[in-house]
């Protein structure tokens, strides 16, 4: 893949250069991270939208600019409102909604599924807080009427998975590929 025949590849390529080793409590950087949620989509048989999205959900971390310290300081850096707004400059719904729509997946199957909020992270069960907690009834109800939402809870479980330390992955470049194919056109 040839970055310059996007601008938009180029800076994606740029972000994960500049800010991929940022480390933010979990056992793995950004750039690990997204490598092994868009390796899991692969694996999973995903469409590359699904893909895509998978390895650009929490690319609002790197577009936040001090996410650690906002974090650190009890603040929602609200990156997947952040990362989607960005993105859907580029990209269509099918990649950009799962993205906007993780966080509420996460408060989604914290309410609806035994389980899964023992089963977070410390990192997500602290971030959960800040985001929200898990939904109510009629929350819950009503995001599962939300176009994507599905999709959105097929990339928080890959989320989840995605925090292995020294986990073999496709390198970036693989990756970059398939989010090139899920370009509009231009």
């Amino acid at each position: 893949m040839n970055a310059d025949s996007s601008p938009v590849l180029a800076i994606i390529e740029r972000l994960y250069t500049a800010h991929g080793a940022l480390v933010y409590g979990e056992q793995v950087n950004q750039i690990q991270h997204a490598l092994q949620c868009a390796s899991l989509a692969q694996q999973s048989g995903s469409t590359d939208a699904m893909v895509a999205a998978a390895m650009l959900h929490d690319i609002g971390h790197m577009l936040h600019g001090d996410a650690a310290t906002a974090l650190d300081t009890g603040e929602d850096d609200r990156h997947e409102s952040l990362g989607a707004d960005w993105l859907a400059r580029w990209f269509g719904d099918d990649v950009v909604q799962p993205i906007a729509l993780h966080v509420q997946a996460k408060r989604y199957l914290c309410a609806r599924e035994p389980g899964y909020l023992e089963g977070l992270s410390r990192v997500s069960t602290r971030t959960l807080q800040l985001q929200g907690g898990p939904m109510d009834a009629g929350q819950a109800a009503a995001f599962e009427r939300i176009p994507h939402a599905q999709d959105a809870i097929a990339l928080r479980r890959w989320d989840d998975l995605g925090k292995k330390a020294a986990h073999e992955t496709a390198p970036l470049a693989h990756f970059m590929t398939v989010i090139q194919r899920c370009l509009l056109p231009a």
